[in-house]
């Protein structure tokens, strides 16, 4: 019996089989048009809730509440002096009429660089200082936008509209993000600058291994001679990312912990991309060809633009300890680091100063909380009680009160937090690349206050890390609902001469449907094949690449949507039983995977509990003025008090 050689495969082939490796949809792959218009709609329509949610009455309270009094009129004063000046005791209640002349030339101490002072100030430009709107407007209008942010991170992440839909839900009616989203403090800005900064890098991950692929495709065969694999050249979104991020340490420090987060995080998915397509060795690739552009790219990017950042204070010689260097120098004492220029020498001694503050910050507030309760939302910060109180006619009760409180949506928290362990789970058992994703987002924006529990710190800073609260409860319950499917559990048909993704499903071919598989595909293990074998290992083998993404398109290519199909994951191959999941599918008579009632049962229940808990929540949320009993029914725990 004579056997016919298989035909060489061509480029193209090749590079889609490289591209199925590493979680990649096939070169020209589209999606259904329905799947691709959902996966818009939705979260331009929960960003338009949003919106409203923040910006209706945004003059309430029309007052300087809780830190407003810092930050607003350290923003207005940037307006008019292009420094922080000092001001008058007693200022708020003509600063909200209209009176600045508390404001001095003299230089006011400040702890924080100016990023979010300078956000507020452009809508203090916009809209006025003598009106709660204006100086409140850039936190409702950043607030907003990261909610479609998010859901549009959470459609590319879990390859769903409907999951990033209910994403962007969950953070619009949280009610950390929506207090915040309506006071004008810093948070919100370390929060929205972090998010876009994890948005370039997930956006480098596909634009990165899409480069690799396409480049280790146009060889004649394997890796180059130094084995290293190929070179990407400048990654862009990378670069974006460092500007994101030095925006976000140039709103408050915390920024910096992003940084170095996201930065491992690049480093492990480069190796592991070269490590699934067979480049060896793996890990001196992972550093020579991955992490150390990697690395320039995203740090000192990070640190110039943070280093801009502080632009007005360098060319306002008036500026606090902008002199500081010069004045020692000129009265003939010794200069510290007197190597260096007199400017950058006081802009060193300023953030030793602050360095110095933040640290041994520890007098005592009323609201203070321990960052291993911020989780459960334990103790919230009050921000609002006016006293007097507004008389009993305006609520038609004994007693009227209004309040302000910095409470997270109890529903979205109490449950993010069980999901959290739930998602370490599936994040160390699963290998799933996402689930890593967003704990090394509470890694970033969370953990780092657990070093710091014996300084004066409070609840509201946890606004930094809510959007993963929300990713992480939407990754378990569409876990749950079977829409997010682990690697282990996704069959991997076999068929000869098919190119197979590493998540063991086989990758489209002409006349297939371009649905990108719902888990994706992530990188290799040491022992993943070389590029141009015809199979990756199997998904639970000792040997399996790491957990998947959502098929992404290469950057670049305009007509390549992404990832955001409501509810229809990749369909099975013909003959192939899908794997069960906690709430079974079925298979519908078009090939679709869809969610049972049941699922839909378990979506509409938590999703229904978080927007009738941010009803409830409403009043206490924004400062309306309630009874007293009524607002003593929603202070659930006494510690909210």
């Amino acid at each position: 019996m004579s056997t016919v050689p298989a035909a060489p495969a061509s480029a193209v082939d090749r590079e889609n089989e490289l591209r199925g490796r590493l979680g990649l949809r096939a070169l020209g792959a589209r999606l259904d048009p329905t799947a691709a218009l959902w996966g818009w709609l939705g979260p331009v329509l929960v960003t338009v809730l949003a919106g409203v949610m923040r910006l209706v009455d945004l003059n309430h309270p029309n007052r300087l509440i809780f830190d407003e009094t810092y930050y607003v009129k350290q923003a207005y004063s940037l307006l008019v002096l292009g420094y922080e000046g000092e001001w008058a005791e007693n200022a708020n209640p003509g600063f909200a009429r209209g009176d600045y002349s508390g404001l001095s030339t003299r230089a006011d101490y400040v702890v924080h660089p100016s990023v979010g002072k300078w956000m507020i100030a452009a809508g203090i430009k916009l809209f006025g200082a003598d009106n709660g709107a204006g100086w409140r407007v850039a936190a409702a209008v950043v607030g907003t936008l990261s909610v479609l942010l998010l859901a549009r991170m959470a459609t590319r992440l879990f390859g769903s509209a409907l999951l990033g839909t209910t994403a962007g839900l969950l953070l619009a009616v949280d009610g950390l993000h929506l207090t915040e989203s309506r006071t004008s403090l810093l948070d919100i800005f370390v929060m929205v600058w972090v998010l876009v900064g994890l948005w370039c890098v997930l956006r480098d991950r596909d634009w990165s291994r899409a480069r690799l692929a396409g480049r280790l495709a146009a060889q004649p065969a394997g890796p180059p001679g130094d084995g290293l694999g190929p070179r990407l050249g400048v990654r862009w979104w990378l670069v974006g990312a460092g500007v994101a991020l030095g925006l976000a340490c140039g709103v408050k420090w915390s920024g910096i912990y992003a940084v170095a987060v996201f930065g491992v995080m690049v480093f492990v998915w480069d190796t592991c991309a070269r490590r699934a397509v067979g480049v060896r060795p793996w890990l001196g690739a992972g550093v020579l060809r991955g992490g150390v552009p990697a690395f320039v790219a995203l740090v000192p990017v990070a640190a110039l633009t943070y280093l801009a950042t502080w632009f007005s204070w360098f060319t306002h010689p008036d500026s606090y300890r902008r002199q500081w260097a010069a004045e020692l120098r000129a009265s003939g004492a010794p200069v510290p680091r007197g190597w260096l220029p007199d400017a950058l020498n006081s802009w060193w001694e300023y953030h030793l100063a602050m360095w110095q503050f933040h640290n041994n910050l520890e007098s005592k507030h009323a609201y203070q909380s321990q960052p291993a309760g911020w989780l459960l939302q334990l103790r919230p910060t009050s921000m609002y009680w006016p006293d007097p109180a507004p008389p009993p006619a305006a609520c038609g009760g004994k007693r009227c009160v209004e309040a302000v409180l910095a409470l997270g949506n109890p529903i979205i928290w109490w449950l993010g937090a069980a999901a959290l362990l739930v998602l370490i789970y599936l994040a160390v058992r699963g290998r799933d690349w996402r689930a890593w994703l967003i704990l090394a987002g509470y890694g970033a924006m969370y953990v780092p206050w657990l070093g710091y529990a014996h300084r004066t710190i409070f609840t509201f800073y946890a606004v930094a890390f809510v959007p993963y609260v929300a990713l992480c409860l939407t990754f378990v319950l569409g876990w749950a609902m079977g829409i997010v499917r682990l690697p282990r559990e996704v069959p991997l048909p076999r068929r000869r001469g098919a190119a197979v993704g590493p998540d063991g499903a086989a990758a489209p071919e002409d006349g297939e449907p371009a649905v990108a598989s719902p888990q994706g595909a992530g990188a290799g293990e040491p022992d993943a094949p070389e590029a141009g074998e015809p199979h990756a290992p199997e998904a639970g083998e000792p040997d399996a690449p790491e957990a998947g993404e959502p098929h992404a398109p290469e950057a670049g290519e305009p007509d390549a949507p992404e990832a955001g199909e409501p509810d229809a994951p990749r369909a099975p191959e013909p003959g192939v039983t899908p794997a069960p999941s906690r709430l079974a599918r079925f298979v519908s008579d078009d090939g679709a995977l869809r969610p049972t009632p049941r699922a839909w049962l378990l979506w509409g229940v938590v999703v229904g509990l978080a927007v009738v808990a941010a009803v409830f929540f409403w009043p206490i949320w924004t400062g309306q003025t309630i009874s007293y009993d009524a607002w003593r029914l929603r202070t659930w725990l006494p510690s909210w008090i």
